[in-house]
Formats: C-alpha cells, sequence, structure tokens
C-alpha cells in the first residue's frame, strides 16, 4: 500500500506543477479562459490525490482489490477530468462537441467512482484493525 501512496504522490506533484504553470500563465498573459480547468486541476489533481497518498501511508485497507481500483480510477480520473475540461471549455482541437462532452462525462465518471471507492474504504476495517 506504501506503494499507493508514493504513486499517487508522484502524480499529485504533476498536477500541481500543471496547475501551477496554468495560473502563472493566466496571471502574466492577463487571460482567465483556463480558470476552470486551472481550479480542477489543482482540487483534483493536486489536493485529492496528495490528501489519498496521505491516507495510504497512514492506512493500510484490508481489502487490496477496492484500494487498487481506488488509486487507479483517482488517477484515471483526474486525467480524463481535466483535460476533458480542457477539450470541452476551450477547444483547442476540431473534435467535435459529442466527443469532447463525452470525453469530459466518462473522466467525471470515473472520478466519482474513485470517491466512492475512497468512502467505501474508510468505512472497512484497515490491516492494523484486525
Amino acid at each position: 500500500m506504501n506503494n499507493y501512496s508514493k504513486i499517487l504522490l508522484r502524480f499529485s506533484a504533476v498536477f500541481a506543477l500543471i496547475g501551477a504553470f496554468l495560473g502563472s500563465h493566466m496571471a502574466g498573459a492577463g487571460g482567465y479562459e483556463f480558470r476552470t480547468v486551472h481550479a480542477h486541476i489543482l482540487v483534483v489533481g493536486w489536493l485529492s490525490l496528495f490528501a489519498w497518498a496521505v491516507y495510504y501511508k497512514i492506512f493500510t485497507p484490508s481489502n487490496k482489490i477496492l484500494a487498487s481500483l481506488h488509486v487507479w480510477t483517482a488517477i484515471i480520473g483526474a486525467i480524463g477530468l481535466t483535460s476533458g475540461m480542457w477539450l470541452y471549455y476551450l477547444r483547442p482541437f476540431d473534435l467535435g462537441e459529442t466527443l469532447t462532452t463525452v470525453f469530459f462525462i466518462v473522466g467525471g465518471t470515473i472520478l466519482l467512482l474513485s470517491f466512492a471507492f475512497f468512502l467505501i474504504l474508510t468505512f472497512l476495517k484497515t490491516e492494523d484493525e484486525k
């Protein structure tokens, strides 16, 4: 489980750098078209993944399958939601509204699943409680 902590911590650091870069870019350019993407990158990418990294450092869930599902849906969902938002709101490529909407919704749904998995994990016994 400590490996999950390290994986989540590394991904949170990547999101932190991207979020900080977007924030500095917006401030320097005086344009705020990235504000929604920037906010979600920092909240779900940096803060949520970091909080979950701390959870796995402190606790060792007994249900390894649920823990694995949580970690990977968190990472995939954070990437999917934030990149889907970028595609949907800023439309950097001509991908069509349907594709960008579906990408955005699927990323958000996967992230929502990770929050549900985490909720369940917090109510289950950890290995030190056996």
